[in-house]
């Protein structure tokens, strides 16, 4: 009989995590797809079938290795779809003497086992994940005592500590970042490569979810899944970006589009936050790549998506656990409004958003740029509260998982933390947009105007933004510039009263 009960979550599919390396007749495993999880927030359905496919995939695998394992799918009779009775119900059933689990990445999933652990009979302990590289209190450490955490001299930091992309002491070719080389706007379609896709006929399970009961947002195009759900089939993912993707990504990873969702990005997010792929691996095979392809690929391509992982996605973990769970509630602008009703169904005549909007319900993704400054600006803008922008995003994405979603969405993209992660809103007009691709040239609305009924809603809502957040923002010294430009503005009242216009009727739009 196994003395020990070890849980893995849906998103623990760490196939090299020292558990696994030893067949052990003491452990048994427990895994289990629960309602729980599938309705905290409305998901994806393309969000549910990569979590119930991939975590499908990793027991298998386990199975196939030798270990012992207990699984539960959102059907099974015994399944009580709750963690802590089922936890409960294993204990009791397979009389173990030891509970143990990974650190949840979900500040709600960490306080819940902790209170089932310490509520247990018997001995309990917890185990890191063995994929961030950082451990969860180390970037507050990193910032101890300052109010802002700058990214950059945290991505610098990690830079010299894990050996990448460095001459010594120094980085390679002598500059740290590439940024202003990576904002190009597609002008040429014929650059486009088809994504490296794995189909799976997902008719029976799709049957399955919905008789279940459980509650979904988006769809899924002739019931054929496309995403990598296994460990071999990431790694084929990610060998295709650097043979095929890497050499355009830095220039274009900004770029809008009409012409194609994914462009030249890895589609490997999904894979890294259900950790089938770690970011130390990643990161390696795309340097080791790059170094032997110096000749036909530069360093801004490899730079900007080395600073995504390393640098951004390592750093909004550190944001969430130094600021969680005050984070979750924080409104700097005292927003309010809710999210309009064509968010859920991409129906307005803004071609930007509803690109993005359509693009994020038929293909649970969108790009950082198509989040940020199309639909993350427009809810800003708009004043949407941020309860409503962390819904919305935590459930239409893949790869959305509280850690990383709610720093984005909250932090970057909406300013509600003040200026923790941001040094000040990102927020534009329609001329960004208009710079980075095609999206206004097939919009009902001008992109020049500010007036009249054919004006870009962007244009008189950018102005409206910092006019009624004057008190909050006139002092930031990066924002000088724009309070001098809305103040010299001939017909500042007019466009004011224009965007009220547009707010009042924001559901027509």
């Amino acid at each position: 009989m196994p003395t020990t009960l070890r849980l893995i979550l849906g998103d623990q599919l760490n196939l090299n995590h020292s558990w696994f390396k030893e067949k052990n007749d003491d452990v048994i495993y427990l895994m289990a797809e629960m309602r729980q999880e599938t309705d905290y927030v409305t998901h994806h359905i393309q969000k549910v079938l990569a979590f119930f496919l991939s975590m499908r995939s990793f027991a298998k695998q386990l199975q196939k290795e030798g270990h012992t394992l207990k699984y539960f799918e959102i059907d099974h009779s015994d399944n009580p779809q709750q963690l802590e009775k089922l936890i409960r119900q294993e204990v009791e059933k397979e009389g173990v003497k030891k509970f143990e689990y990974q650190l949840p990445d979900e500040f709600r999933l960490d306080q819940q086992l902790n209170q089932i652990s310490e509520n247990l009979s018997i001995e309990h302990e917890a185990f890191d994940t063995e994929h961030f590289l950082t451990q969860r209190n180390e970037l507050k450490e990193f910032f101890k005592g300052k109010k802002t955490f700058l990214m950059e001299s945290f991505y610098r930091d990690m830079r010299k500590k894990y050996n990448i992309l460095m001459d010594g002491k120094e980085p390679v070719q002598g500059k740290w970042n590439f940024d202003h080389e990576n904002r190009s706007a597609l002008k040429d379609k014929r650059l486009l490569k088809k994504p490296k896709t794995h189909p799976k006929d997902v008719k029976e399970l799709l049957k399955t979810i919905e008789k279940a009961g459980v509650k979904t947002i988006g769809k899924i195009d002739k019931d054929e899944f496309l995403w990598p759900t296994s460990r071999k089939e990431a790694l084929e993912v990610l060998d295709y970006f650097c043979e095929s993707l890497l050499v355009h990504f830095g220039d274009y990873q900004d770029a809008l589009t009409t012409w194609d969702p994914y462009l030249f990005h890895s589609r490997l997010s999904f894979a890294m936050n259900s950790k089938m792929l770690s970011p130390i691996e990643v990161v390696e095979r795309v340097e080791r790549y790059w170094e032997e392809h110096q000749n036909t690929i530069s360093i801004s391509q490899v730079e900007g998506f080395i600073r995504q992982i390393i640098g951004w996605r390592e750093y909004m973990r550190g944001i969430y656990w130094a600021k969680m769970p005050e984070y979750s509630e924080l409104n700097f602008f005292a927003h309010e409004r809710k999210l309009p009703d064509w968010f859920w169904t991409g129906k307005t005549k803004m071609k930007c958003l509803s690109e993005s909007i359509t693009q994020s319900l038929d293909l649970a993704y969108a790009h950082h740029i198509q989040r940020l400054m199309v639909t993350g600006n427009f809810a800003l803008l708009a004043g949407v509260h941020p309860d409503e922008v962390d819904q919305w995003y935590l459930g239409i994405y893949i790869d959305a998982i509280e850690w990383v979603e709610i720093t984005n969405t909250r932090g970057m993209s909406q300013f509600a933390d003040g200026g923790i992660v941001g040094t000040k809103p990102y927020v534009s007009s329609a001329n960004y947009i208009k710079k980075q691709g095609n999206y206004c040239d097939h919009c009902a609305y001008r992109h020049k105007e500010k007036l009249g009924e054919k004006a870009c809603p962007f244009n008189s809502l950018y102005w409206h933004f910092y006019e009624r957040n004057r008190e909050k923002l006139e002092k930031n010294p990066r924002i000088g510039m724009a309070y001098r430009t809305l103040d010299k503005l001939k017909n500042k009242k007019e466009i004011l009263d224009q965007a009220e216009k547009y707010l009042n009727e924001i559901e027509n739009l």
